[in-house]
């Protein structure tokens, strides 16, 4: 029996074990695994994830019992310190030898840590393994403790470092991104994209610093700021440095192998090094004179390595390497396939760029338009895997290229489907699986489900970059061999919403513990709870103030918090319609609390820049005027816009503000999986942008025309023509049954426009649902409706009328004090959050 002897059980060394095992030749090999970190390997890329529940198990690529199950002999807390070629054996920390015949670097990498003076100084972390997110952690706490306010850095602004990023954030201290270079991503991202990311970010609280030069960590024994300049420092307690990676050569180094001028263990496309018996794989690779930091690559090496060994000689690595990629940063959407930059001598570029969105999208194109040369997306990456997919395997181009990228608004076209892709097509990268194989697992009877496909093929399980595109691969497959679909919410219940929503409906439920222990198993996630939330506001019309309804932190507060940490204060003008009296009001309030003031395109006036500690004082002072919660932070009815209609417009055909009132009036406060809007337009001129809203109605000579299913924003699209002529009680009657139904059978945080594209039959179903009644529900939805109507109650009255609800608006949870840290500057006569004087 020959020994293979593993260095390194990170994510790449894990992947060469499962691979082994794979090939079914344990009889001829023994593998030795040696991992330095005191447990078994994790998944580095959702390392961030950690900090939400402190589980390094969830983070598990196996468990220990895995390694025995395939006699692999794992020692962790087993660093190996030399290599001796001669006699083919290795020796560990603990003066261990061992003998190979074939030896597995996956050593992997290391922080880089720039030599910057005084960054040995406490409080000075690296972003890594699980041990140092625990130290992290630590150090946390105990400067919480002294001031609630503690700041910390990340050194760099890189994918790890906006990650890094997050984790400050998680920790509950206020992030600093100091990045050298003057954009962030650099390698990933051009000047604009980069731009876009960086408001967007801003947007949610982090603090950017770009092109930076740290001369020095300051402070005497532990951190207290960065200096850049003789004038230019940065106060933080605490710095976090993830500026790039170094990889774990060493051991190569010492022992003689061929090395890279700037680091890196040389391999050729067997994965061998300059030791035929000696493979590399993994960050420690050099290989076409590159590190490849992604770990799709990695796992390519992985299984050409173990090809290799077991005597597939044909087997070897490509030549070029995809580096494509799309990942989630802080809750945003970053994408880049193929030649994210690209010369104007080899193509054309073509843009489309809504910084209002923090949207970007871009395409590089041949010059004769018909090739995708590559791309970046920010903000939406749903196209991702399709435009891969097209870059990938050179498929055909629309004629207008632009096409691809821009919003059905503005001449855009969707892809087609997953299935039209050839088989070949390479889907999940990480796990090297194509489209025929997932198609194939469905199709040949082995698999029923995405469940059973992702266990089978291993895609989607890295990165999940790709899932998505197998989840509608499997769908599609399915539906092709006329079975049914079931999407499920999560691992804790196995429904969809619509089922769950059923379910609660019939039983009662009225917490989430309930419906746990009734339909669901486990403790829940932040998947499931969100969405049961949503469910008892849609059932019930309860208020975030019921603590199992609250969704997120906007409902907490019952306010948007802004960029700056300061809250939103949005008051119901139903129709836009308000009294010189409450006009009065409503600039006392604003002088009083010295609140920026706008007038908005949904016939709102809102009020930026409230603290905290101040929003009771100032909803008492509205709600005692007369005021409701205008609901501008939940997932629920905005407004219903108007245009002034018959009572001014010499071009009205009907009284569209008080219908509009009407209707606001009616819909105020229902909760349902998206925000809703409406517009009510006098004419077909169309001044309320009707046909722009989840639903509209626009007057035509004999009546209303009634439309559905249209919204603004990244990705806006035209509402769909419902019903034609009818009269008010009729549009009511309608779209009760419409919001129900949208509500009881809607996805997730799915908008009614993308709820009524994937509706089986559209538009014409919806006709028949909501007109004819062809499910014969009519009746039970217009019920459910007007109990909701029935039941509203303003939270906000509710909030400030309770002293116990009052005690979460304090910015320290143990001190009345405000937080010192707002500062605003004179813009336009009000004041503005610091960074406009930017």
């Amino acid at each position: 029996m020959k020994s293979i002897l593993v260095v390194g059980n990170g994510m790449v060394g894990y992947k060469f074990c499962e691979k082994f095992v794979a090939k079914e030749t344990s009889e001829e090999f023994k593998i030795t695994v040696f991992g330095e970190e005191p447990r078994p390997a994790y998944d580095r890329v959702h390392l961030s994830e950690f900090f939400e529940n402190s589980d390094a198990k969830a983070l598990e690529m196996a468990p220990r019992s895995w390694y025995e199950e395939h006699n692999i002999e794992l020692i962790t807390n087993g660093r190996v310190t030399d290599i001796h070629r001669g006699s083919k054996t290795i020796t560990t920390i603990s003066d261990k030898k061992y003998e190979y015949d074939y030896l597995v670097l996956a050593t992997g990498s290391s922080a880089f840590v720039p030599p910057i003076k005084g960054v040995e100084k406490k409080g000075v972390f690296v972003y890594r393994t699980i041990e140092d997110l625990e130290g992290m952690m630590s150090y946390a706490n105990e400067l919480k403790k002294k001031n609630p306010n503690a700041k910390a850095a990340v050194l760099g602004g890189g994918l790890l470092g906006l990650e890094a990023g997050k984790a400050v954030m998680d920790m509950g201290l206020e992030p600093h991104i100091v990045e050298f270079a003057p954009k962030l991503m650099p390698r990933q991202l051009d000047s604009r994209s980069s731009k876009v990311l960086q408001l967007k970010l801003e947007s949610i609280g982090l603090n950017i610093h770009l092109s930076k030069a740290t001369n020095q960590i300051l402070g005497e024994d532990a951190i207290t700021g960065m200096e850049f300049g003789e004038d230019d420092v940065l106060d933080v307690e605490m710095l976090v440095i993830s500026a790039g990676i170094r990889p774990r050569d060493e051991l190569g180094n010492t022992c003689g192998l061929a090395m890279g001028t700037r680091g890196g263990i040389v391999v050729n496309n067997k994965m061998q090094t300059s030791d035929p018996e000696i493979y590399a794989i993994g960050e420690v690779a050099l290989y076409n004179e590159m590190i490849y930091g992604l770990v799709a690559p990695g796992y390519d090496m992985a299984g050409v390595a173990v090809e290799q060994i077991i005597g597939n000689a044909e087997i070897l690595m490509p030549s070029d390497i995809d580096m494509s990629t799309k990942l989630k940063l802080i809750g945003v959407d970053v994408a880049s396939f193929g030649e994210p930059f690209m010369p104007a001598s080899k193509g054309h570029s073509i843009i489309f760029e809504n910084k209002t969105e923090y949207l970007y999208k871009r395409i590089n194109v041949s010059l004769d338009g018909k090739k995708l040369l590559g791309g970046i997306l920010v903000g939406d990456a749903a196209d991702y895997n399709m435009l891969h997919q097209v870059y990938l395997n050179g498929m055909a181009m629309p004629e207008d290229p632009a096409q691809l990228i821009l919003p059905a608004s503005e001449g855009g076209s969707s892809f087609g489907s997953a299935l039209d892709l050839p088989d070949e097509a390479q889907i999940c990268s990480c796990e090297n699986v194509s489209k025929g194989q997932i198609c194939g697992a469905i199709k040949d009877g082995s698999c029923e489900d995405l469940a059973g496909v992702i266990s089978s093929t291993k895609a989607s399980t890295s990165c999940g970059g790709c899932k998505p595109m197998v989840t509608d691969l499997v769908n599609e497959t399915l539906k092709s061999l006329g079975k049914t679909v079931k999407n499920v919410i999560c691992e804790h219940f196995e429904y969809s919403r619509q089922e769950l929503y059923g379910i609660i409906k019939a039983k009662k439920l009225t917490s989430f513990n309930e419906v746990l222990d009734t339909c669901g198993v486990g403790d829940g996630c932040e998947t499931c709870k969100p969405l049961v939330s949503s469910i008892f506001a849609s059932l019930y019309n309860d208020t975030p103030n019921k603590e199992d309804v609250a969704q997120d932190t906007n409902d907490k507060f019952l306010a948007n918090i802004q960029r700056n940490g300061t809250y939103s204060v949005v008051p119901r003008i139903a129709g836009g319609e308000i009294t010189p009296e409450n006009l009065i009001v409503l600039g006392k309030i604003g002088s009083k609390y010295n609140l920026y003031t706008k007038i908005t395109g949904g016939a709102r006036i809102d009020f930026f820049g409230a603290e905290l500690n101040d929003l009771p004082a100032i909803w008492k002072e509205l709600i005692d005027a007369g005021f409701e919660s205008g609901h501008a932070y939940g997932k629920s009815l905005r407004t219903v816009k108007s245009c002034v209609g018959s009572t001014w417009c010499r071009y009205g055909l009907d009284e569209s503000i008080s219908f509009a009132i009407e209707l606001e009036n009616r819909y105020k406060g229902l909760r349902s999986p998206h925000k809703i809007k409406g517009g009510v337009s006098g004419c077909i001129r169309e001044c309320a942008e009707a046909r722009g809203k989840d639903f509209g109605v626009i007057a035509v000579e004999g009546g209303w025309n009634l439309y559905v299913g249209g919204n603004g924003g990244a990705t806006p699209k035209h509402a769909q023509l419902l019903a034609e002529k009818i009269d008010n009680e009729t549009v009511i009657k309608y779209l009760d049954r419409y919001l129900i139904y949208y509500i009881q059978t809607a996805a997730p945080l799915m908008r009614t426009a993308a709820w009524l594209d994937k509706l089986e039959g559209g538009i014409d179903q919806l006709k028949k649902v909501v007109i004819d009644d062809s499910l014969n529900i009519a009746e039970d939805l217009e019920k459910e409706m007007q109990s909701l109507v029935n039941a509203y109650e303003c939270e906000w009255k509710q909030a400030v009328e309770n002293e116990e609800a009052k005690k979460r608006f304090t910015h320290f949870v143990n001190s009345e004090e405000r937080d010192d840290n707002l500062v605003f500057v004179p813009l336009r006569d009000q004041k503005m959050p610091e960074h406009w004087n930017n």
